[in-house]
């Protein structure tokens, strides 16, 4: 299975990058083919709501920057994992940006191989999740359609914890 990984962490070894990696070992160990996205150091800018992919464009963006390299990837993906540290409740802007530009992708269908969805969150409470499950349950499970495979958190001392870490192994291992 072609898997991308959308990692909204600005940070190149925090924690929902050790959450990432652990969860790719895993995938990756039972064959499946895993493309990680570090979306924070891309220069990917937000939806201008020009409408032209929904126009002229037919599907696609008419800006041209490193958001091209995820349609791409989207387009062969058969799954999507969305990673983020919690900002305010929800995942970080600059996952954000790059989620609001699935717009275009989504037009005038879904890409044609994306077929499932996990999340993969890290916080420093517990209670901090809701923005970002409002997303991922109106953005990607409702309006794409996507099969739930799961959501992920952790928080506070899960943070890095082996238990973590081995449970998103084995869910990536889980995954043919």
């Amino acid at each position: 299975m072609n898997i991308l990984v959308l990692n909204g962490s600005p940070r190149p070894n925090g924690s929902t990058k050790r959450m990432i990696n652990a969860f790719c070992e895993g995938a990756l160990s039972s064959g499946n083919k895993v493309d990680v996205v570090d979306v924070c150091s891309k220069n990917i800018n937000g939806c201008t709501a020009c409408e032209y992919c929904h126009t002229k464009g037919k599907g696609a963006c008419i800006q041209k920057d490193d958001m091209q390299e995820v349609y791409e990837l989207l387009n062969n993906a058969e799954m999507l994992v969305i990673a983020s540290p919690i900002y305010y409740h929800g995942i970080s802007g600059q996952l954000k940006c790059a989620i609001d530009r699935f717009y275009s992708a989504a037009y005038p269908t879904k890409p044609p191989h994306l077929k499932k969805v996990a999340m993969i969150l890290s916080s420093g409470a517990s209670n901090m999740y809701d923005g970002a499950l409002f997303s991922f349950q109106g953005d990607f499970l409702d309006y794409l359609g996507l099969k739930n495979m799961g959501v992920f958190t952790a928080h506070g001392a899960e943070n890095n914890s082996a238990s973590k870490l081995n449970e998103l192994k084995a869910f990536g291992e889980s995954l043919k």
